[in-house]
């Protein structure tokens, strides 16, 4: 079973910046494709990122490109998601998950998503 834990969160000012890091445990690390989804209160949780199972695809959503960097250790048994520019409408509650039926290889999605981790909370505000 896969096995995911977020760290890296907490409050930052405006166009700060923060790296995330979602420890994998548990399975066959590079046979998950990753994502990182975010959650702010009221709203649907969207995907912000993704990465394939190997590495060399990366995805994500409108909102943060140019801004946001996903990548994985050679291991594969951490995946990271650099935050810079920070803006108040990326405070959200941050979660990684995977599953064995998700893929990274057209665009960020939250398909088939079996395994999350508990979330960390990405607070941005003067």
């Amino acid at each position: 079973q896969l096995q995911l834990e977020e760290s890296g969160g907490g409050l930052v000012q405006p166009g700060g910046s923060l790296r995330l890091s979602c420890k994998l445990s548990g399975a066959i690390l590079d046979y998950y494709a990753i994502v990182w989804t975010r959650q702010a209160p009221g709203k649907e949780r969207e995907g912000v990122s993704c990465v394939s199972r190997d590495g060399s695809i990366t995805h994500y959503a409108d909102s943060v490109k140019g801004r946001f960097t996903i990548s994985r250790t050679d291991a594969k048994d951490t995946v990271y998601l650099q935050m810079n520019s920070l803006k108040p409408e990326d405070t959200a509650v941050y979660q990684c998950a995977g599953g064995i039926g998700y893929s990274c290889s057209a665009s960020v999605n939250q398909e088939y998503l079996d395994y999350w981790g508990q979330g960390t909370q990405v607070t941005v505000s003067s």
